[in-house]
């Protein structure tokens, strides 16, 4: 007798594209780079061994921008990622080629990674529903050290049971982490929990962006308000709350990230002799990470660190804050671009003031599908959890999906 369906791996035939900036064994890994244009990778990371053990198909890689710098995705390696709801528009990123596979129909999940957003920023442009999990749920190891901790491997998905799925697969963690997560109880997977009946939540929401004074597009704020009314009708206790950036880290929470994400850039692996060849956004990034004195970059580090101590201790109440994922619906390919480095990352900042700072609190977050705009644009919603959190995010994810299911929901041109 052959194997039963409870004893093949959990993904067995499940195609899972990986994002170019993993390494799989014998194809390319560019990192959305001209730099790196020709280079194999030599061996599959940890996680893409564990995503094979769990049975998946790695049909491919998905395009990124170069080394994952940017909110969106275009480099000079392949054509831009365009939005499968409208493809003069940008799907996000940096994991935009991921998002865009998934709600075009050609994958049913994708791998991606976030360090600023790069998983619910595309999830939010592509009506998906994307996880960045716990700080040290997801192990970099070997070959991706992030001593800030800004970074993670997460799931996109269409549902949200496919994408507690995936976290199943490549949750894992590595000797030597410097991050490790809660474990979930023994026995218990995160696929579980989207069974579960989350019960009555107290939630926070806030839709503003402090002493940032960044604006926020109506059609976001109308789904903001929805995503409130319909946690309420669903029994949640959902109150306003000061959000991050004013209440915790004194205004200055922008800047001192802007110092930790130029560093992150300055360590990728490129030779100075090369260096010229490098995009705009990434020379700028590097040459300013090495005109930053390691004390100021101490400093900036200590700061955040404080900032997030405040940040976590006042939102230990609530079992998930809301806000929203993204300040605007999807924009045009080419939008960020033009203006020279420090204008695009003024722009990427405008567009993306929500996201990044759960990257530096370490917290799971999700981006949750529940709006589309009155173009038909799809327009998320985010709800992050407590440290160790995503099964109550899992559920409530849940809870919400079968309220307002969104997966019958499907771009033009694609037959579900």
């Amino acid at each position: 007798m052959g194997d039963t369906p409870d004893d093949l791996p959990p993904l067995t035939g499940l195609p899972v594209p990986i994002k170019d900036l993993e390494p799989v064994a014998g194809v390319r890994l560019t990192h959305g780079s001209p730099v790196l244009r020709d280079a194999v990778a030599p061996a599959d990371s940890d996680l893409v061994a564990r995503l094979r053990e769990a049975g998946a198909v790695l049909p491919g890689k998905t395009n990124t921008p170069e080394f994952g710098s940017s909110c969106y995705t275009e480099n000079g390696v392949a054509p831009p990622s365009r939005n499968p709801w409208d493809t003069d528009l940008s799907p996000g990123g940096s994991s935009g080629g991921a998002a865009a596979a998934v709600a075009a129909g050609l994958a049913p999940v994708a791998h991606g990674s976030d360090g600023g957003g790069s998983i619910r920023i595309p999830a939010s442009a592509c009506g998906l529903f994307g996880l960045k999990p716990t700080r040290g749920r997801i192990s970099g190891a070997p070959l991706r050290p992030d001593l800030a901790g800004l970074s993670t491997a997460g799931p996109l998905a269409r549902d949200v049971r496919d994408a507690a799925l995936l976290l199943d697969a490549m949750a894992f963690s590595g000797p030597g982490d410097h991050f490790t997560a809660p474990p979930l109880p023994p026995g218990e997977s995160f696929t579980d929990h989207v069974d579960r009946d989350p019960g009555r939540l107290r939630v926070g929401c806030y839709a503003t962006t402090g002493f940032a004074g960044i604006p926020v597009h109506p059609d976001v704020l109308a789904a903001h308000e929805e995503a409130v009314r319909l946690l309420g009708d669903l029994g949640h206790e959902v109150e306003e709350v000061p959000e991050p950036g004013d209440a915790h880290f004194g205004g200055a929470f922008m800047e001192d990230f802007q110092v930790l994400w130029a560093a992150m850039a300055s360590a990728a692996p490129v030779a100075p002799s090369r260096e010229a060849e490098l995009g705009p956004l990434n020379r700028w990034l590097r040459e300013r990470a090495r005109a930053t004195p390691v004390p100021d970059y101490i400093a900036a580090c200590a700061r955040l660190q404080r900032g997030v101590r405040s940040m976590v201790a006042a939102a230990e109440p609530f079992d998930a804050v809301l806000s929203p994922t993204l300040a605007a619906p999807p924009v045009p390919v080419g939008h960020f671009t033009g203006g020279g480095p420090e204008e695009e990352f003024r722009r990427m900042t405008g567009f993306t003031p929500f996201t990044s700072v759960y990257n530096v609190s370490g917290q799971p977050s999700v981006s949750v599908p529940l709006h589309w705009s009155p173009g038909g644009l799809p327009v998320g919603a985010m709800l992050t959890g407590r440290m160790g959190g995503e099964g109550t995010l899992l559920s409530l994810s849940a809870q919400l999906e079968r309220a307002r299911p969104w997966a019958q929901r499907v771009p033009p041109g694609w037959n579900a």
